[in-house]
């Protein structure tokens, strides 16, 4: 008879990073704890990542056939299983704009492993869910379907579908949290904005009174750890303030914060077109956010595992700053002033912030002649308040 050890976590009414987990019917073998203990403790360099649907991970692809044949390779594995452990999490903390998540696996370590990036979720919120994502992670699932898939080496792989709204681990890429989280983002952002939120690749700063979101690249916000919420990027913006994607780990306190009151973006400019730091226009944040300008190349909407039209992000972007008249400031990190940690951002931006500097338009030349080339290429037409 098959055996289902289920985490499963008490309904809640405010929800916190600081609330406990408990399990039961967990099996409790030695081997088992042993690898409960050590998934803590391993760290996996990235696995290769398959993807089909609307993912722009620029990772290698997988066609329809193949991941149909795949999933039932996989779920009949599982269903031959005699021991299996579910979890039942969330992505955003916004129970109202939130994609449900349901973890069918093979192994309680890589239960523990993903419990750790899912908010909790009310008991049975997952089974009534209109469209829940599902994980099904295959530990110890033969190799010959990595073979099959022209994989070499043995850490395993990760393969998304949004159309199903399905991801598999397969070997040890439940271990991989930052694969993890890059499918788990993609998957989960069409589901996120059918219900009210708007999914952003940015970082949530946090400085007394001040709510900032700031869109950079992973060196920056690296730099600014000491005052970010969260090291990843990643947050969901909905009526009732922004929270993070996923679980902030042990860091306690809420999970959900007001509404921000200034957007940040960092670019990097040796040209000298960007100054230190310049005030901007709704239009022109929305502008500058879907170029998402790196010292001459382009990250559109700083994400790079969007499974969403970025002109439409730039356009829920823009609507945001309209609508709530939130300051938005360009910030070039090549600028006189050196950011070299988040408290030399958030003086720079509480500077400007006083001084009631006005949004002004840049000259460009060059670099505006970059921006206009590159968003030609790829969208037909922009929005008449997009400026440079």
């Amino acid at each position: 008879m098959k055996r289902f050890a289920h985490f499963f976590f008490n309904k809640f009414n405010s929800p916190s990073p600081s609330h406990r987990y408990s399990a039961r019917n967990i099996v409790s073998s030695s081997s088992e704890k042993d690898a409960v203990r050590s998934a803590t403790r391993e760290e996996h360099s990235s696995v290769p990542f398959l993807a089909r649907g609307h993912i722009c991970l620029g990772n290698s692809k997988i066609s329809r056939s193949q991941f149909t044949k795949l999933l039932k390779q996989v779920t009949s594995y599982i269903s031959s299983i005699s021991e299996l452990y579910v979890h039942d999490g969330a992505i955003s903390s916004f129970l109202r704009c939130d994609a449900k998540v349901r973890v069918i696996s093979d192994s309680p370590s890589s239960v523990l492993s993903l419990s750790k990036l899912l908010w909790r979720t009310p008991n049975r919120a997952v089974s009534h869910d209109t469209c829940p994502l599902t994980v099904y992670v295959a530990s110890s699932i033969s190799s010959s379907i990595e073979e099959s898939l022209g994989i070499k080496g043995d850490i395993g792989f990760i393969a998304a579908d949004t159309e199903r709204s399905s991801l598999i681990l397969c070997g040890k890429a439940f271990a991989d949290a930052n694969g993890i989280r890059e499918a788990l983002t993609a998957l989960s952002e069409p589901i996120i904005i059918s219900r009210g939120g708007l999914p952003l690749s940015a970082g949530l700063l946090v400085s007394r009174n001040l709510v900032m979101l700031l869109f950079a690249p992973e060196d920056i916000l690296q730099n600014c750890s000491d005052v970010l919420v969260s090291p990843e990027a990643g947050v969901v913006v909905s009526s009732e303030g922004v929270s993070p994607l996923f679980q902030i780990g042990n860091s306690g306190g809420q999970c959900t914060w007001k509404f921000p009151s200034v957007v940040i973006l960092a670019s990097s400019d040796s040209s000298g077109t960007i100054p230190s730091i310049l005030k901007l226009t709704p239009g022109q944040a929305a502008y500058h956010f879907l170029v998402g300008y790196q010292d001459g190349k382009f990250t559109p909407t700083y994400s790079k595992n969007s499974s969403v039209d970025p002109l439409e992000l730039a356009k829920g972007l823009l609507s945001m700053l309209q609508e709530n008249q939130i300051s938005s400031f360009l910030i070039n990190v090549n600028g006189e002033k050196t950011l070299k940690t988040g408290t030399n951002l958030v003086n720079l931006v509480q500077s400007a912030l006083q001084e009631n500097i006005q949004p002004i338009k840049m000259k460009g030349g060059d670099l505006r002649r970059k921006y206009k080339s590159f968003l030609s290429n790829k969208f037909k037409e922009l929005p008449k308040e997009f400026s440079f």
